[in-house]
């Protein structure tokens, strides 16, 4: 228990409540414009960023490294896009080429970075896995700032996307521009997860984005209230997970709060209002016992 009062403790469990937060709204994004796979591409994609952040400056400085992981993925980015509009191959194709290649590319490199002298006291490993142990305040305070950012943009601009998102013709008519809304939701999605990469990692981190969307649509049709309750249970994820993994000894962030995160997907699948597994079985059964039902009588008529 003390080391889940402790001021560390607490600084990052609120971090990870804000972090998964704002997965959540922006995994609502990726689900509706289709393009989950999107949010695996380039978080894979980051790594090699962070790598080279890293061995620019020497040091373990996460503001580069985050910095680093920006850029990479932008490319990424700008690659999965040109390759769709510029060849004949389909935009899920071209990003598990670009999720391939670059997260090679960043093993390659942090195979080199780890060689070099001091290179294995660098801590990048824990980029692949996250770490979140391994915060700093400072490192907290950088996340939390981004991840505030992210709500931020997603709760001001509500009405914007709702309209980009469903009818793309009617936000063209009132002027809103595709590509810039396109430009915004890719700026988003990319401080997400160069935000959450410390946390659960290049691997792990499309988990967080697309798990509480899929959850929360199991008990609403409303966008709203699916964004409201993609935040809850990215938070709670977040939350549950992190206080969870600090009580035991070396006990790792990031699977912990994939682990809870699944569990409330596994909640909802069964007992979600909206195709929850439970409310089909029960619609289900109605639905027979009304045809015996009617069945039965049209006889009764008949005799």
């Amino acid at each position: 228990m003390n080391i889940i009062l402790s001021h560390n403790a607490q600084w990052v469990i609120f971090s990870t409540l804000i972090l998964g937060m704002a997965s959540g709204m922006m995994g609502c994004l990726s689900y509706w414009k289709r393009q989950s796979l999107m949010s695996d591409a380039l978080s894979h994609a980051a790594l090699p960023g962070v790598v080279i952040g890293f061995a620019l400056v020497g040091v373990k400085s996460l503001p580069v490294m985050m910095a680093g992981a920006a850029i990479s993925a932008v490319i990424a980015a700008f690659l999965i896009q040109w390759i769709r509009s510029s060849t004949r191959i389909k935009e899920d194709t071209a990003m598990g080429i670009i999720l391939s290649v670059f997260f090679g590319l960043g093993i390659m490199l942090l195979t080199m970075v780890n060689r070099m002298p001091g290179g294995n006291q660098s801590g990048l490993d824990s980029f692949i896995f996250g770490q979140a142990a391994s915060m700093v305040r400072k490192d907290v305070y950088t996340m939390l700032l981004l991840a505030v950012l992210v709500i931020l943009v997603l709760f001001i601009g509500f009405k914007e996307w709702k309209i980009f998102l469903f009818d793309p013709d009617f936000a063209r008519g009132l002027g809103l521009s595709g590509r810039l809304m396109n430009a915004i939701y890719l700026t988003v999605l990319v401080l997400v997860i160069i935000t959450g990469i410390q946390v659960v990692g290049v691997i792990l981190m499309s988990a967080l984005l697309i798990i509480p969307a899929v959850s929360a649509r199991y008990w609403t049709q409303s966008f709203k209230w699916m964004l409201i309750l993609s935040a809850l249970f990215g938070g709670g994820a977040g939350m549950i997970g992190t206080i969870i993994s600090t009580l035991g000894k070396g006990w790792p962030t990031g699977p912990f709060i994939i682990v809870t995160s699944s569990t409330l997907f596994v909640i909802s699948l069964v007992f979600g209002a909206q195709k929850g597994l439970l409310i089909q079985a029960l619609q289900l059964r109605t639905q027979r016992k009304a045809h015996v039902s009617s069945q039965f009588n049209i006889k009764q008529g008949g005799e």
